[in-house]
């Protein structure tokens, strides 16, 4: 049999909980406070054996206002409802927004109860049910059948069991692919057992003795124990009302809202593209940047709406919007959610994430919105290859576009391999498998040629950029082997020429001008002439009346075509004069085996100001090695 969760939805004292009990035997009001007021005020939990077999397991929720919150959480993974409406009452506040809450979940199959019909005469109840068929009208359950119950003396019990069991029965099973993941819904400790936690588990199947992660707070332990309907089981599977007996775990350590997964599986997130439908019923419109009450699987977090296209969302209206919240959140692609405004507190709107790893954007960007549309209407099959392209100069690793397809691992194997075969994907790195998309390869071609070429526009005397500065202007959003992947494309396309840590765009060359070569000359000139003895740059810029910029520009050439040696900052020497040294030195030591700096000085004839850094010049350029305080040769 396929697993099934029936919900219950509606008013306060409408009797969901005695429509449970009287079905199930069980009550699902297990708290003092509850027994107490006389109200649910905790989800709460039965099964139910259907005549033709089908187990459901049935999810009890509270009617109060103030408890929506929890009632969201436990219509997260419903596969069908039970609209309970009190035939005393009719139609009140929380029946309309329990059942736009289940409509925004995408809840689609339903029936309703007419309960405490012991409490009213024939033509009253006809005129609910007029009433009732007004109400509905439109929604998912205009079609459904209308049952009049009593939970006092069992009237229409049975009519309510057949007409559920029919509905099951056309139900279809869900698929057990994806990514396992059990959204939390009640944390409590058994004795002899320790912490059980329980959820619908809304994907994938988990086992005795798998281990798991609580996210968002990477808490790690292993199943040891599973029951579905009370039963220990060995797994369980897609849609089932689940209990997890955890192994050395504390009850302090997990709660309602998190996501138990396998560990590494889920990449919890502060931004989530979505599609957001705004309820025709809402009271005013949604205005860019209001602060709201996210609701997905059974979590509630707050967050700010920013709505990519206009300022305010008007009620009825649908839009591409991103949602920015306050604490990370473990989405995957299609997880429906629901939006409540911050105060005063009601049920505004809710959809479908389209992107839960999305990257921050800015509004009115026409480019960015039609992508993300796209997205959203996306087949399988071009749904990775947008994915990967919306992930931009960082590119996708193949465990983050299963959380951004929702595609089980075959599936988007598949996908995949056809576009790296057609060359609309590129593989960046084959460890983590993070593929890069075609498109923004040629971006980043293009700005990196713009940023050589501004750089050789700069510093013409240059020979090239440094790498590492070509790859700090991306910022930390290119990886290391994007970024050689970057390099190696060009250099492959005839784009750029890499010479060790630099690079230069292929046309470039370095060209001094008519006065640059005057300047140059006088410079190498005063340089041998100074010999061992150098002037320093700032000398050098007064003497030849340049800026001291310039002058290093030029310097910086004359050491890139061999004609200076740069000892240190600010500091260079004729190479001859450079040469000859190193002939003193290495004869010295080849005939005495050691030198100290004063013997340096003595041989040289040099002052500190320069002995000093040819010393540590010769340590560094590997001809010298300093042992205490005398040099040898290395």
């Amino acid at each position: 049999m396929k697993p099934l969760i029936l919900g219950t939805a509606g008013h306060i004292d409408h009797g969901k909980t005695s429509l449970v009990r009287a079905l199930t035997g069980i009550d699902t009001d297990r708290l003092k406070e509850e027994k107490a007021r006389g109200i649910t005020i905790e989800l709460g939990f039965a099964s139910l054996t259907l005549p033709s077999g089908q187990k459901v397991g049935v999810v009890d929720v509270p009617g109060h206002e103030k408890f929506v919150k929890n009632m969201v959480a436990g219509a997260t993974g419903i596969d069908v409802v039970a609209l309970v409406i009190a035939a005393d009452e009719g139609v009140m506040p929380q029946t309309r927004e329990h059942l736009d809450i289940c409509s925004l979940l995408n809840v689609q199959h339903g029936l309703v109860a007419l309960t405490k019909v012991d409490m009213v005469d024939e033509d009253w109840l006809n005129l609910v049910v007029d009433d009732l068929a007004a109400f509905l009208e439109g929604s998912f359950l205009e079609d459904a059948p209308v049952i009049p119950v009593s939970s006092v003396t069992g009237q229409g019990l049975d009519d309510f069991i057949k007409a559920l069991d029919q509905i099951c029965s056309k139900i279809p099973a869900r698929s057990s692919s994806g990514l396992f993941r059990l959204p939390v819904d009640r944390v409590f400790t058994m004795k002899g057992f320790g912490t059980v936690i329980t959820g619908t588990l809304a994907a994938g199947k988990v086992n005795v003795g798998d281990s798991v992660e609580v996210y968002p707070t990477g808490v790690k332990s292993k199943v040891r124990g599973l029951q579905v309907h009370n039963d220990s089981v060995p797994e369980a599977f897609v849609g089932q009302r689940v209990a997890i007996n955890f192994q050395g775990m504390d009850k302090e350590q997990v709660d309602r809202g998190q996501v138990v997964a396998f560990p590494g599986t889920l990449i919890p997130s502060y931004m989530l593209d979505v599609s957001l439908n705004h309820l025709s019923t809402a009271l005013r419109p949604i205005k860019d940047g209001a602060k709201v009450r996210f609701h997905v699987g059974t979590s509630e977090v707050m967050g700010k709406i920013v709505l990519m296209e206009k300022d305010r969302l008007e009620p009825g209206e649908s839009a591409i919007a991103q949602i920015r919240t306050d604490a990370p959140v473990a989405a995957v692609r299609d997880d429906r959610f629901v939006l409540r405004s911050y105060s005063p507190v009601a049920t505004i709107g809710g959809g479908f994430v389209i992107n839960p790893l999305a990257r921050k954007h800015k509004k009115n960007r026409p480019q960015e919105i039609e992508a993300l549309k796209e997205m959203a209407q996306a087949p399988p099959a071009e749904l990775a290859g947008l994915c990967v392209e919306s992930a931009g100069f960082s590119g996708a690793s193949l465990a983050e576009l299963l959380i951004m397809t929702n595609l089980s691992t075959k599936k988007l194997e598949e996908a995949t391999g056809k576009l790296l075969s057609s060359r609309t994907l590129i593989l960046a790195d084959k460890d983590s498998r993070t593929l890069i998309h075609a498109r923004v390869m040629e971006k980043l071609t293009q700005k990196a040629k713009g940023h050589l070429d501004t750089f050789h526009s700069a510093n013409p005397l240059k020979p090239g950029m440094p790498k590492e500065e070509l790859k700090s202007k991306f910022g930390l959003a290119l990886a290391p082997k994007i970024f050689s992947l970057l390099l190696e494309t060009m250099s492959s396309a005839g784009l750029v020429v890499p010479e060790k840590d630099i690079l230069r765009l292929a046309g470039h060359s370095v060209r001094l001008e008519e006065d640059q070569e005057q300047i140059s000359r006088k410079m190498l000139e005063a340089f041998m002439q100074a010999k061992l003895a150098p002037p320093t740059v700032k000398q050098l810029a007064q003497d030849l009346e340049l800026t001291e910029k310039k002058a290093l520009e030029i310097l910086n050439h004359l050491t890139g075509q061999g004609n200076l040696v740069k000892v240190k900052q600010d500091l260079y020497f004729d190479s001859a004069a450079i040469n000859d040294l190193k002939e003193r030195l290495t004869s010295h030591l080849k005939e005495h085996g050691e030198i100290s700096p004063p013997q340096f000085k003595d041989m040289t004839g040099l002052s500190r100001k320069y002995l000093i850094p040819l010393l540590e010049w010769f340590d560094s350029a590997k001809i010298t090695i300093r042992i205490g305080d005398i040099r040898k040769l290395r």
